[in-house]
C-alpha cells in the first residue's frame, strides 16, 4: 500500500534466515542435472535448495486472444466476451495438469485471468514433473521474504469537516451541482479490506440492504487465507477468509472514503458519493503477494457468490482503485511481472478502468519501479499538495522496460495526496499522505465522467484521453529519462493535476457513439467463432434491419429484427445451438450481406 508511513517498513533492513538444505535441486532427476531448469525461475530454484518446498506459480504457454473485444460496444459486451475467452482458454489448456494434481492430492488454485496455477507447497520433484509438460511455459516463485517488524507512523486524527480540500481542488462539487454524482457507476477497490459499516461508505456499498444488514455475494471477496510472514505474528483484527468486509489496517477504508464517502450530514470526503462500491482484500495488514493480487484482479473481472462460485462478468466494476504496489519484499520480481501485467491488460480489454498509485519512492527520477504502476495499460497517479506542487515522496517516471527496450511516460497524472482526510476503521477519520490517497481521487473522477456520459462505459482509452487532455498542465524543473520538465507530459506531473469539472464537460461533448475503430462500410459479424453473444457492426445504416441465421440443412435457427439508429454496433444473445457452421444474412434498407458464422463452445 502507498501511504508515506509505509516507506519506513519497506526500507527496513533485511535479516536473512538460514535453512537446512533438504534436497539439492540439481539432483532431483537422479542424473546430477535438471533437464528443465530453463523453465524454472532461478529464485524458485534457490528457495527449493534452501527450504525443500516453496510457493510457486505455473504459467501456461497459451494465452487467450482478446483483440476482438476492442470492437465490441459497451462494457458489458466486452466483459462477457473477455471472461468467456479467458475461461475457455484456461479450461482447455489447464485441464490435464489440474486433473493430474487432483488425482495426486496436490493443493492448487487455478487462474484464468492470466492462465496460471498457484501451488501453495511445491517440492523439486513436483516442479520437475510440471516443467516437463509442453503446455507449461515457466514456473516462478510466489515469493515471500522475512523482515523485522517496523513501527508505522500513526495517522493524524481529523475532526468532522465539510467538503475535503482535494474535492474542491479537482472541482468535484461543481460536477455535483450539474447533477452528476456517480449514480449508476460501480467502483471497485482492492486493499486491506473495508469497514463497510462506516457511516460515510455504508449506504454506497452495493451489498447494503438497510441499517447494518447486507448481501455480500458478488460484492466482497477475501484473497487472504494465511498470515503474512512479513508480520511475524498471527494477530489480525479481522481474521482470515472473511465472508463479509472488514479492514485490518484502515488503509482500504480511507481510500474508499475518498472515492465515494458521504454520511449525508455534511461530512463530504468522496469524489463520487452517488456511486456504489465493491471490494476485495488483497493485503494482510498492508502486505500481499503476487497470488493475492492476482486473485483480486480475477475476482473483479467476474465477481463471484459467497462460495466463490458462479462468476458473473456483468457485475464487474467500471473502475478499480489500486493503492498498492508489489515490491521485491512481497515477492514481485521481473520473473513474475508478466502475470500481473497480463491481468491488467485483460481487465482493460474487458472495459474496466484500472487506476494505480505511482508509489512513494520519490523524489528520484525513475522511482516508479514496482508493479502494477509500471505497466502501460494501467493509469498511474502521483500525489500533489494543495498548492499543486508535487509531493516529495511521490515517485517519478519514466518507466524503463528493459525486456522490451521501451520507455513509458509515467505518471499519467497527479491528484491530491497530501493531508487527505478520509474515513478509517471504527467510525473514525484521519489525514494521510501518499499516492494511495491520490489514486482514489482519479477513480472517483472516472465515476463522475461515466455518470455524466454512460456511453463511455467500457471505453478505457477514451476516458484516459479525457483525463489527460483536461488536466491542469504543470511543468517541473526536473528532467528525467529524456522527458524535459518543461514539456507535457513530464516525468513528475505527467499530463498535470486532474480537473474533473473540465473532464465531465469534455465527456458531455461526446454525443456520437464511441468505439475503437471507424465503422466499416460493409457488415461485420463478430466474434467469429461465436459462443453466446454475437455483435453486428452495421456501419452507417440507420433504421430497422433483419438478421437471419440458418444451419447447413437450411433450417432457420434465428430471425431477429435489429434497430440501428446511429450506433453502428448491435449485440444480442444467440439461442442454444449445436456447434458447427451456420449461414447468416443481414438485410437493412437497400443493403444485403451474407456470410458464414462458426458456433463453438456455447455455455
Amino acid at each position: 500500500m502507498f501511504t508515506s508511513a509505509s516507506i519506513a517498513a519497506r526500507a527496513a533492513t533485511f535479516f536473512p534466515v538460514l535453512f537446512v538444505c533438504l534436497i539439492p535441486f540439481t539432483q532431483v532427476s537422479g542424473q546430477g542435472s535438471f533437464a528443465y531448469t530453463q523453465k524454472v525461475d532461478p529464485r524458485l530454484q534457490n528457495v527449493l535448495r534452501q527450504e525443500g518446498k516453496a510457493e510457486a506459480l505455473v504459467v501456461f504457454r497459451e494465452q487467450a486472444q482478446l483483440e476482438a473485444a476492442a470492437h465490441l460496444p459497451g462494457k458489458e459486451a466486452k466483459g462477457v466476451y473477455v471472461f468467456r475467452q479467458l475461461q475457455a482458454t484456461a479450461e482447455k489448456v489447464q485441464s490435464g495438469v489440474r486433473e493430474w494434481l487432483r488425482r495426486s492430492g496436490i493443493a492448487h488454485h487455478s487462474f484464468f485471468i492470466a492462465n496460471a496455477l498457484y501451488l501453495p507447497q511445491a517440492d523439486p520433484v513436483l516442479i520437475e514433473r510440471l516443467a516437463q509438460r509442453p503446455e507449461v511455459a515457466q514456473i516462478i516463485e510466489n515469493g515471500r521474504l522475512l523482515v523485522p517488524e517496523a513501527e508505522e507512523t500513526p495517522p493524524t486524527p481529523a475532526l468532522r469537516m465539510g467538503i475535503e480540500w482535494g474535492l474542491n481542488k479537482i472541482q468535484a462539487p461543481a460536477v455535483w451541482a450539474m447533477g452528476y454524482t456517480g449514480k449508476g457507476i460501480v467502483v471497485g477497490g482492492q486493499d486491506t479490506g473495508y469497514d463497510w459499516i462506516h457511516p460515510t461508505i455504508r449506504k454506497q456499498y452495493r451489498g447494503w440492504v438497510r441499517d447494518t444488514s447486507a448481501n455480500h455475494a458478488y460484492n466482497w471477496h477475501d484473497a487472504i487465507r494465511s498470515y503474512s510472514p512479513l508480520h511475524r505474528d498471527t494477530v489480525n483484527p479481522c481474521g482470515l477468509n472473511l465472508l463479509k468486509p472488514c479492514d485490518d489496517n484502515s488503509h482500504g477504508t480511507h481510500t474508499m472514503g475518498t472515492m465515494v464517502g458521504d454520511d449525508g450530514q455534511g461530512n463530504q470526503i468522496g469524489v463520487a458519493p452517488g456511486a456504489t462500491w465493491i471490494g476485495c482484500r488483497n493485503m494482510e495488514r498492508g502486505y500481499g503477494s503476487p497470488f493475492t493480487y492476482l486473485e483480486c484482479f480475477q475476482w473483479f473481472l467476474a465477481p463471484t457468490d459467497a462460495t466463490n462460485n458462479a462468476p458473473n462478468p456483468k457485475l464487474a466494476p467500471d473502475v478499480i482503485n489500486n493503492s498498492w504496489g508489489c515490491p521485491s519484499l512481497e515477492g514481485c520480481n521481473p520473473s513474475n511481472y508478466s502475470l500481473l501485467e497480463t491481468a491488467v491488460n485483460n481487465l482493460r480489454a474487458a472495459g474496466i478502468f484500472v487506476v494505480i498509485s505511482a508509489g512513494n519512492d520519490g523524489p528520484s527520477c525513475m522511482s516508479i519501479a514496482d508493479p502494477p504502476a509500471i505497466f502501460p495499460a494501467g493509469f498511474a497517479v502521483g500525489a500533489s499538495n494543495s498548492l499543486d506542487t508535487i509531493a516529495r515522496f511521490s515517485s517519478r517516471g519514466p518507466v524503463v522496460d528493459q525486456s522490451k527496450s521501451k520507455t513509458y511516460p509515467k505518471p499519467d497524472v497527479v491528484a491530491p495526496g497530501v493531508a487527505v482526510r478520509s474515513a478509517i476503521r471504527n467510525n473514525g477519520f484521519a489525514s494521510l499522505n501518499g499516492t494511495s490517497m491520490a489514486g482514489p481521487h482519479v477513480a472517483g473522477a472516472v465515476a463522475l465522467i461515466l455518470s455524466a456520459n454512460p456511453r463511455l462505459r467500457g471505453n478505457v482509452a477514451r476516458i484516459e484521453s479525457i483525463l489527460k487532455s483536461t488536466a491542469r498542465p504543470i511543468t517541473s524543473p526536473e528532467s528525467c529519462g529524456g522527458f524535459p520538465g518543461d514539456s507535457i507530459p513530464n516525468a513528475t506531473y505527467g499530463y498535470g493535476r486532474i480537473n474533473v469539472l473540465a473532464a465531465v464537460q469534455a465527456a458531455l461533448q461526446i454525443t456520437t457513439p464511441t468505439r475503437d475503430e471507424q465503422a466499416p462500410q460493409a457488415l461485420r459479424v463478430f466474434p467469429n467463432p461465436a459462443q453466446d453473444i454475437v455483435t453486428l457492426e452495421t456501419g452507417l445504416f440507420e433504421g430497422v434491419g433483419r438478421f437471419t441465421l440458418w444451419d447447413l440443412s437450411g433450417k432457420v435457427c434465428l430471425q431477429r429484427e435489429v434497430e440501428s439508429w446511429g450506433d453502428p454496433f448491435v449485440s444480442f444473445e444467440l439461442p442454444a445451438l449445436q456447434q458447427g457452421m451456420y449461414f447468416y444474412r443481414w438485410q437493412g434498407g437497400n443493403s444485403l450481406y451474407s456470410g458464414k458464422l462458426l458456433i463453438q463452445g456455447q455455455r
